[in-house]
């Protein structure tokens, strides 16, 4: 039906009621992001966190919970995606531009429906943020930045670059490799 929110996810022919507010599908983000996890204690982390009850198809809870966060049944690319959004880094960035969008502070409110949250997100219009992930595209593709993207680009490379972030051990190693070349 056109309109409704889904809190519940159907799996093999049952409802599954679902944490549908948009802090939880952040955690899930921040889960995919996390390098320590491997794929399935990744896909374990959705299911356990969408789900209040976790169906018995894995398999098929992961992609009901897919379609769910990717917004349902909207338009995809062919292409793999380009990550143009940190949404740990960006997170202020991100809120200020959300807040702008629905004219009141998102953090604050008790529930926000993913979908309604990701529509905000859609429409945050011009701003820092717009600005941000723009020029993180034309970078992402090769695309020439325009003279005043440059200059902003200079200014502001600390968050326009995203950082990865290193497991424990690749710290180690890094540190490792780092004490090496400081006692040549």
């Amino acid at each position: 039906m056109i309109g409704i929110l889904p809190k519940s996810l159907d799996v093999d022919g049952q409802d599954y009621p679902i944490r549908s507010d948009y802090r939880v599908a952040l955690l899930i983000f921040e889960a995919f992001d996390d390098r320590s996890l491997n794929i399935a204690e990744k896909v374990q982390v959705c299911v356990e966190c969408l789900f209040e009850e976790v169906p018995d198809d894995i398999e098929k809870a992961y992609e009901k919970a897919s379609w769910f966060l990717d917004g349902g049944d909207m338009p995809k690319s062919k292409k793999a995606p380009t990550k143009l959004i940190d949404w740990k880094q960006d997170e202020h960035y991100i809120f200020s531009a959300i807040n702008k969008a629905a004219g009141k502070e998102v953090r604050e409110l008790e529930y926000m429906h993913w979908w309604t949250f990701l529509g905000l997100f859609s429409e945050m219009g011009e701003g820092l943020y717009s600005q941000v992930v723009n020029i993180r595209r034309k970078k992402a593709k090769g695309k020439k930045l325009e003279k005043y993207e440059q200059e902003f680009y200079r200014d502001n490379k600390d968050i326009i670059d995203i950082h990865p972030v290193y497991t424990e051990e690749e710290k180690a190693e890094i540190d490792f490799i780092n004490d090496l070349v400081g006692e040549v």
